[in-house]
């Protein structure tokens, strides 16, 4: 991880946009994010960072300071937001969030952003990118996972096939993807049942076609967890073929995720191991 990674970068709100009723695009600015270090990856990622009500920090922020120097309820939360788009030429970053309502923290904040509001975050971070050498890619998310599926599609090489499911809670929340890929995509509309349980159903019935697949497979942790061992244990692909992880838990908020992901990571593994002895 890069300095420039754990450090606090502060941008400028250039505008804000609607692509859906319960999505805000932020495009973000400023001279602070020359020579950020994104595009190796299509799942670059940043942490936002939350001051609590009625305290504000020094610019520039300082994340060991504030926590060295300010009691732990002064501290800032952090939300996690994939990259959506990098244009190094513009300086311009672009952030999709997810905005219910007075639901959350990040988005009620979004849905009030303004040109000029600073925006501070951590990062960038990223694993994935679709592999050139892949036979075919399949990629499965919820909301949470679609600005990293979107840039993973725009990153394809010409004509390499993919099997893309996409939940939304309806077809208001459809987004246009571009790709210059063969790309099959499926969009499956929530409605009142839990989180994931279509894309479940939808790979579960998936006729997998022949040959090497790269997997991209992100979104609650709950439906995660399934298709994880669904395609680790039923249909044996090789874990280095396999971007897979809990963006979110239902009934926990960032923090309590966090603190949790890693016992819940090596239960996964656990029962993986187990089944397959």
């Amino acid at each position: 991880m890069t300095e420039r990674s754990k450090s606090v970068t502060t941008a400028r709100v250039l505008r804000t946009e609607r692509p859906t009723p319960h999505l805000v695009r932020m495009v973000l600015g400023g001279e602070e994010l020359t020579g950020l270090p994104v595009g190796e990856y299509t799942d670059h990622y940043v942490k936002l960072v939350f001051a609590p009500p009625g305290v504000t920090y020094p610019e520039p922020v300082d994340l060991a300071a504030i926590r060295r120097d300010l009691p732990s309820e002064q501290w800032p939360r952090l939300r996690t937001y994939t990259v959506r788009a990098w244009d190094p030429g513009a300086g311009e970053l672009t952030i999709d969030v997810v905005h219910h309502g007075d639901e959350g923290v990040a988005g009620p904040w979004a849905a009030r952003l303004r040109p000029g509001d600073p925006v501070p975050f951590v990062g960038p971070s990223g694993a994935y990118a679709p592999s050139p050498e892949a036979d075919w890619h399949l990629l499965v998310g919820d909301e949470s996972a679609l600005p990293a599926i979107a840039a993973a599609l725009e990153r394809l090489p010409l004509g390499a096939p993919a099997k893309v499911f996409v939940e939304v809670t309806d077809a208001t929340e459809e987004q246009r993807l571009t790709s210059p890929g063969a790309v099959e995509l499926t969009w499956l509309h929530r409605g009142d049942r839990p989180v994931g349980e279509a894309l479940v159903a939808a790979v579960r019935a998936l006729d997998f076609p022949p040959g090497d697949v790269h997997a991209f497979v992100h979104g609650e942790a709950t439906f995660v967890r399934e298709l994880r061992r669904l395609l680790r244990v039923e249909r044996a692909v090789p874990r280095e073929r396999l971007s897979i992880s809990g963006y979110w838990r239902r009934g926990m908020d960032d923090e309590g995720w966090r603190s949790a992901k890693s016992d819940w990571n090596r239960q996964v593994e656990a029962d993986e191991v187990t089944t397959t002895v």
